[in-house]
């Protein structure tokens, strides 16, 4: 985290003292997350919890309901060929927004907030994480204040999963004219306007954020008045608080306690989301030398047992997958999950030179120990992960060395330090998904978005570089027929598989639990909060 950054949170807190939730007015219930937002402004954040957050307060264009159809909300209606929204090149996209939106403050919404938008994703004053497909577009105008015209410079086929938020330009144009950049803003921590269902009214960093139903919302104003979002880190108080009935919804508990929820009275649901928890491998100079052999990586696939961690720590919900877009079309059809093979494993770190030749344990070459950095975040699970590894690899005579982070910690970007965007890794687990599920498109393997200092705003945060792979990644973005992509994909992800840089842990579906007063709850793995204006309770 940047100085900046820290001192906004230090007033923020000094701010809200020790206040408790101001008392709910009319219908209400309580969120809990396991992780506290890094960051609300969605330039800034590729969490899964502050995007969920973006879901309440920010209006997408569009949203996707549970069948993962496009359901308009700031626009009147969802481009096509037909009604004139792409061009027959699939060059052009025109968002035709809805008459009369306003934010929370009765500003109006307009074709001028879409522009801000844009503009501040490609400009260069700002670094957020991942420009694309911002940096894709040859030109942007508005005809009018409800119509915005975007042309790409060659076809864009992952335009419906490009469900962008605008920003309020009325809020934040005087704040980056001030600063000369939106890095570190106050309104990403504390957003003062929304356009979603939801305006956020108090935030004590750490404990809670409590929001209030917005009138203004594009769909209605929501049937419930107030929502409380709880941060609960530890996965017993978690699952204790929906069990208490103290949380109303929650996610990303434990497979393991998933049947004791039920017995609870709850509704527990499994939904595909296109994440995969995964082991990422660090290729680049920052990482363990060893770390840059194909033959290294893919020793610390084998000697990884995936099949016990789904057994015995997963109960079996959440089996290991092979492909980064596991159960999708665009999943290769003939990969199958990394085995356990600790033999193979030890034989491919004696190809590449690593053996002990000291009798200490630990694998050598060239005066260099095998010694290992795992990091991961604070995640029970994933410490339960860690220790297994450790031993498993130490008994192939690999040295792990654990390190955990707390969430926002971990994630934080190139700038601000963030372990993972700075390559001070070699090997990495978390969850991730495609940038735009329900579609596909992906930037974080291109070689182009290696983190520098030049490159402060990349999303390649394994390091790893194959021309042939990025110019594939590439070309996909550009197929508008879907057999052709599939192909691709299917090219693209081979070679993912083969070069060992991620291999999948699990295919992470997600767990969700609804309590019996929460009535009309839709939900989906891409935008959860879809439907939150029509969610409501009884009693």
């Amino acid at each position: 985290m940047n100085r900046k950054s820290f001192l906004w949170l230090l007033v923020l807190a000094l701010l809200v003292g020790a206040v408790v939730p101001a008392a709910a007015q009319g219908k209400s219930i309580t969120i809990s997350f396991t992780q506290e937002p890094d960051n609300l402004l969605p330039m800034y954040t590729t969490m899964t919890f502050a995007g969920y957050v973006n879901q309440l307060f920010l209006a997408g264009v569009w949203e996707f309901d549970e069948d993962y159809n496009p359901v308009p909300v700031l626009v009147s209606e969802i481009p096509s060929v037909d009604n004139g929204g792409i061009s027959a090149d699939g060059r052009t996209l025109t968002y035709k927004l809805k008459d009369g939106l306003t934010w929370s403050d009765g500003d109006p919404l307009d074709a001028a907030d879409v522009l801000f938008t844009f503009d501040m994703w490609a400009n260069e004053a700002n670094t957020p994480q991942g420009r694309t497909p911002y940096d894709l577009v040859e030109s942007i105008e508005a005809p009018d204040a409800t119509t915005v015209v975007v042309t790409f410079k060659e076809p864009y086929a992952p335009w419906l999963g490009f469900n962008f938020r605008p920003m309020p330009e009325h809020i934040l144009r005087p704040e980056f004219e001030a600063a000369g950049t939106l890095d570190g803003v106050f309104f990403g921590k504390m957003p003062n306007v929304s356009s979603g269902g939801y305006v956020l009214a108090e935030y004590e960093v750490g404990n809670y954020m409590r929001f209030t139903a917005n009138e203004a919302f594009a769909l209605g104003k929501p049937k419930i008045d107030t929502i409380v979002i709880t941060f609960i880190p530890d996965d017993q108080a978690y699952v204790a608080s929906l069990q208490a009935g103290d949380t109303d919804i929650g996610t990303f508990f434990p497979a393991s306690d998933a049947q004791g929820l039920t017995d609870a009275g709850l509704d527990v649901r499994l939904i595909p989301s296109g994440y995969n928890e995964g082991l990422f491998m660090n290729a680049g100079d920052r990482a363990h030398p060893a770390m840059s052999d194909v033959r290294v990586r893919k020793a610390l696939a084998l000697a990884f047992d995936r099949f016990s961690i789904s057994r015995d720590l997963n109960y079996g919900v959440l089996p290991p997958g092979a492909s980064y877009w596991e159960d999708t079309p665009y999943a290769n059809p003939d990969l199958e999950p990394v085995p356990y093979d600790p033999a193979q494993a030890a034989a491919l770190l004696d190809e590449a030179g690593w053996v002990d030749s000291d009798g200490d344990g630990i694998r050598d070459k060239d005066g260099v120990k095998l010694e290992l950095r795992f990091a991961a975040t604070t995640r029970s699970i994933r410490r339960d992960m860690q220790a297994l590894a450790q031993q498993w690899y130490r008994d192939l005579g690999i040295e792990l060395k654990l390190e955990n982070y707390e969430s926002g910690v971990f994630f934080s970007s190139y700038n601000e330090g963030g372990p993972i965007a700075t390559g001070q890794y070699d090997i990495a687990t978390w969850s991730s998904a495609p940038g735009y599920f329900p579609d596909p498109d992906t930037i974080r393997f291109d070689c182009d978005q290696i983190y520098s200092d030049e490159n402060p705003d990349g999303a390649n945060d394994n390091y790893y570089c194959d021309e042939k792979l990025t110019e594939l990644l590439k070309l996909q973005r550009t197929q508008v027929d879907p057999e052709e992509r599939i192909a691709t994909f299917h090219e693209i992800d081979k070679m993912i598989y083969d070069a060992y840089i991620w291999v999948s842990t699990w295919f992470d579906a997600d767990l969700w639990a609804v309590s019996g007063r929460l009535q009309n709850v839709r939900l989906n793995g891409s935008t959860p909060y879809f439907d939150v204006q029509n969610w409501d309770v009884t009693g």
